[in-house]
Formats: structure tokens, sequence, C-alpha cells
């Protein structure tokens, strides 16, 4: 795969400041790129800006690449049609021919039979944030650029199931067969960047580690790791944010580009996650 040289006025823009865009802003900033980060509130030294505001949107700096990976703040789908579909929009139509990369989520698979899911896969999400990610997607991708569909993120200062399995609030979902995909944010991040200096455009990867791995499967290892005793098991919650679904995330398309995670499995990085919470 051929690759852009890389120099010192490549200048990235960043929207989303939150737990992931730091990291990006950090990578790319290692790597030589100026970085413009925007959030809706501004601070941190980042530019004010709403997304989902066409005008605004306008009048942010010009960039080689765009970056969009802003929360919906956990709102809805009002949310998600102003901050992702709304905000795609108004980038392509503001930064004709600037490569944009969209991060969406693995949640646009529905699957629930446990089965291997690619980027081929059937996307026919039961939520309606859902079907507006794939708007957003539809939108960045007709414009040539690149979709990335994150499993759940942890790392540092972050992760929901070690936090639960630590402070014993963790259940074990019926017979705990639920495959869980995640992604280290540190990965994702150089993930991102990896494909930011890439000629690679109008493609959608799937951007999770290499082992999806059971609930029970996580559990049974966190317990022998740290010396506590297995979840109780409990029924499925069917109001999780991402939707319930058991299926298994395939990186393989990422990697083959030449991408590596530094942390193939969670339960890799577990312990040094858990010193940080």
């Amino acid at each position: 795969m051929a690759e852009v040289g890389l120099d010192r006025d490549m200048k990235l823009l960043l929207i989303g400041h939150g737990y992931l865009g730091q990291a990006i802003a950090r990578v790319f900033g290692e790597c030589g790129w100026e970085v413009a980060t925007v959030s809706r509130s501004g601070g941190d030294g980042s530019l004010s800006c709403d997304v989902g505001d066409g005008v605004a949107v306008s009048q942010l700096p010009g960039a080689d690449f765009i970056v969009h990976c802003a929360s919906s703040g956990r709102g809805g789908a009002e949310a998600y049609q102003h901050v992702y579909v709304d905000g795609c929009r108004n980038l392509v139509e503001s930064f004709p021919g600037v490569p944009l990369l969209f991060t969406s989520s693995s949640s646009v698979y529905a699957q629930t039979d446990g089965s291997q899911v690619t980027e081929e896969s059937p996307t026919i999400p039961d939520r309606e944030t859902g079907r507006l990610l794939l708007e957003a997607e539809r939108i960045t991708l007709a414009a040539g650029g690149i979709v990335t569909r994150l499993s759940g993120i942890y790392g540092p200062g972050r992760s929901v199931i070690l936090k639960k399995f630590l402070t014993g609030e963790a259940v074990i979902e019926e017979d705990g067969r639920r495959f869980l995909n995640q992604i280290h944010r540190d990965d994702a991040a150089r993930a991102i960047f990896h494909l930011a200096k890439s000629e690679i455009r109008s493609e959608i990867f799937n951007l999770s580690d290499s082992t999806p791995v059971t609930q029970l499967a996580c559990y049974e290892k966190l317990a022998e790791v740290f010396h506590l005793p297995l979840p109780p098991v409990g029924p499925r919650d069917p109001n999780r944010k991402r939707g319930w679904t058991h299926k298994q995330v395939s990186n393989a398309k990422l990697c083959a580009t030449g991408w590596v995670p530094e942390f193939p499995s969670f339960l890799d990085a577990a312990e040094g996650v858990a010193a940080s919470l």
C-alpha cells in the first residue's frame, strides 16, 4: 500500500476533543502534524464550534485531513441527526476534496447469533440511532471519505467492563455466551493516523481488537488475574446503549493494510488499565 509522505506542513482538523479525540491529537502531533481541535464548548485549546451548524463549520480553518469523532453527548436520535448526519454533511460541503474520516460504531451490526461480522456483513440496526450512523457513513463515503466502525473503547482511566467487575456490579448475562468486542483507545488513535496517511479512500473498516471474547470467558480470566469471585448470573440488559448483540467483529480488513494493534485482546491490557481506574 502506497503512503503519502508526511511533513510538518500537514494539518489535521479534529472534530471532537474528548477521550478518543485527545489520543488522536497526541498521535498526529507526535508525528509532526499541526492539529486544530474543535469541540462544541471550546476550552483546552480547542476551537468552539457546533458541527451541526453549517455556518459555524464553514468558518473553521482549512486542513489536509479531517477526523469527526465528536460525541452525541449521550443524546438520542435528534442528537445523532445533528452531530453525525448534519455534521458530516456540513464538513464535506465546507471542505470539498479534503478527506474526512468518520468514527462510526460497530453497533450498526445487529447480529445476535455469535457470527463473525466483516465490513460486508448486513447492517440492519434495531435502533434509530444506528440508522442515523449509517446515513452519516453514506455521506462520508460518497464524498470519498473513510468510515471506521469502532467497538467499545477502553483505555487509561476508562473501562466499563473492568470497573463493574472490580466494584462488584458486574452480572454474567444468562449463560455468558455474548461476545465482547473492544478496542484500546490508543490502538484506535494509531489506526486512524495509519488510515489518514494512506491513500485509502471511500472504504469502511472495522476498528476492533483481534480477540472477541465471551462475557463468561472474560470474567473468568479477570477473576483469575485479580483473585476475585465470578460475578453472579442474571438476565440480559435490554437497555444497553449499544443494543444487545452477540457477534464477533473482525478486524482482518484493517490488519491487511498493515495496522497491528498493540493490545490484540482486552485481557492483554486489563491489569494496566485497572491501575488507572
